[in-house]
């Protein structure tokens, strides 16, 4: 699992002044703190407690391999963990009926987005490879197994539109399923699942804004997609 801790200023002060050392000595790293010895000692101990860092002999203190890899996500200017965007798998399933493309949509029964249609999805869990999260992610949220086959990247920025903060930062890898095997769960909690056109889709009051490029992803007319799209407060 990845590292998932409360650092309080003065162990990120620390991490940081490690971040740019092969390892360092008491002194070294006290001093940018300004905290007392009773006080640095504290957070000293903290890290090494929590396997950031490691005390060697002569009192010399190292970054562990997870302590390196966590400070590698300073933002060094302010001390702060850097703001990553989210990674997430869509699913883009389909099966031919009469001579018509239906593809499986879902409707998102939870927030934000509640009542919004399109493709289903979900994070991409920490370890997994794209094609491992889409499995999960289809057996888990449609009862369904397939082959798989990723299609390409859409890159998007949510904003509210009142006041133009940023919502969301997220990375869809899009991927497509095949040869299907299993019973469709329609209904499960968090969602509606259901086989349609594109077309009934398409005149949906409530469908995600991003709907016609991911399904231009789904359909091989895109690879790779950057889109900035905003929503109303009432909406997201």
């Amino acid at each position: 699992m990845g590292v998932e801790v409360n650092i309080h200023d003065a162990q990120t002060s620390i991490l940081r002044e490690l971040l740019f050392r092969p390892d360092a000595g008491y002194t070294q790293l006290q001093k940018p703190t300004g905290l007392a010895s009773d006080h640095f000692n504290f957070h000293i101990k903290r890290l090494m407690d929590i396997g950031l860092v490691e005390r060697r002999q002569r009192g010399r203190y190292h970054l562990t391999p997870r302590g390196k890899e966590y400070a590698n996500k300073l933002d060094t200017d302010n001390n702060t963990i850097e703001r990553q965007p989210k990674a997430a798998v869509l699913l883009a399933t389909s099966m031919m009926v009469d001579g018509q493309t239906l593809y499986l949509f879902q409707e998102r029964l939870k927030q934000p987005y509640f009542g919004y249609w399109g493709l289903p999805g979900g994070k991409i869990r920490w370890g997994e490879t794209i094609l491992e999260a889409a499995a999960r992610e289809l057996e888990e949220e449609t009862g369904l197994k397939a082959r798989h086959k990723f299609m390409g990247i859409y890159h998007e920025h949510t904003y509210q539109e009142e006041t133009g903060e940023m919502l969301e930062d997220k990375i869809f890898f899009v991927v497509k399923c095949f040869d299907l095997q299993g019973t469709l769960i329609e209904r499960f909690e968090g969602g509606r699942n259901a086989w349609m056109s594109r077309d009934e889709v398409e005149v949906l009051d409530k469908k995600f804004a991003s709907f016609e490029t991911e399904m231009a992803v789904a359909e091989a007319q895109a690879s790779f997609v950057e889109e900035l799209h905003r929503y109303k407060k009432a909406e997201f």
